[in-house]
C-alpha cells in the first residue's frame, strides 16, 4: 500500500496583509496650498510635536521634525 501524507498548505509568514482603506469619500482631503496659505510652509502640531510641512519647488511635499 502506497500511503502518502496529504498535502500540508502553510501560509507564508512573510505574507503581505493589507489593511482596510477607508473609502475616498470618508478620507479628510486637505489642500496642501490652502495649508500653507499661499507660501511653501506650514507648521503642523500633533500631540504636541510641531512639524514642518514644505512643499518644494518640484511641487513636492517634504513633512519634517
Amino acid at each position: 500500500m502506497n500511503m502518502r501524507p496529504d498535502p500540508i498548505r502553510l501560509q507564508s509568514p512573510m505574507a503581505p496583509t493589507n489593511p482596510p482603506i477607508a473609502p475616498a469619500e470618508r478620507t479628510p482631503l486637505h489642500d496642501a496650498r490652502a495649508l500653507t496659505q499661499g507660501g511653501v510652509q506650514a507648521r503642523i502640531a500633533l500631540d504636541g510635536q510641531v512639524y514642518a510641512l514644505r512643499i518644494t519647488r518640484a511641487g513636492k511635499l517634504i513633512l519634517t521634525k
